[in-house]
């Protein structure tokens, strides 16, 4: 599974990538999760993101423009596993 943080180094941006870290942390995954860090305004165009931060799992757009909380991005990552 493949979890991307799309943003430009924001606060915001930052905040939802150490979420995501801790949501990771607490899951029993059957399988790897990864978590990139994107900072690519291109991409995020191509992914229909126009508003940051953006969380992506397995190449679907889950939320953009808001903070996630763990508990959240735990839950929307448990959908797809």
């Amino acid at each position: 599974m493949k979890v991307e943080i799309l943003g430009t180094g924001c606060k915001r941006c930052d905040q939802l990538y150490e979420n995501t870290q801790n949501a990771v942390a607490e899951l029993d995954s059957p399988g790897p999760i990864e978590i990139v860090k994107i900072g690519d305004i291109n991409y995020f165009t191509k992914m229909g993101v126009f508003m940051t931060p953006g969380l992506i799992i397995d190449g679907e757009v889950i939320s953009t423009g808001k903070v996630l909380s763990p508990i959240q991005i735990k839950e929307k990552i448990e959908e797809k596993l």
